[in-house]
């Protein structure tokens, strides 16, 4: 099992809540068109710090091939298209469970 973590920190401070409520609908939609998603959590950050990223997503997959799938998937390649416009910094972890 594949597991990918992806953190997002948003450009417009004063959306914050809004462009996470939007994001993680957005992602949540993915979960019963992409057949290689086995599961997934997205989940709105609390932490007022300044250092805190503002959206986590976790999303495990069978193998490398299943998240390659998720990335070319049309309905991600959507969300990603509106991401470069609200995202400020991501960081990324994929590993096996």
């Amino acid at each position: 099992m594949l597991r990918h973590i992806v953190m997002m920190k948003f450009k417009e401070r004063d959306s914050v809540e809004e462009i996470s409520t939007n994001v993680k609908m957005m992602l949540d939609n993915l979960i019963p068109v992409v057949d290689a998603l086995k599961r997934m959590e997205v989940g709105i950050n609390v932490n007022p710090k300044p250092a805190a990223y503002d959206l986590v997503l976790t999303a495990d997959f069978d193998d490398e091939a299943g998240l390659n799938e998720y990335r070319a998937h049309p309905d991600h390649l959507k969300i990603l298209d509106f991401m470069k416009e609200v995202v400020d910094k991501t960081t990324v972890v994929d590993y096996y469970l």
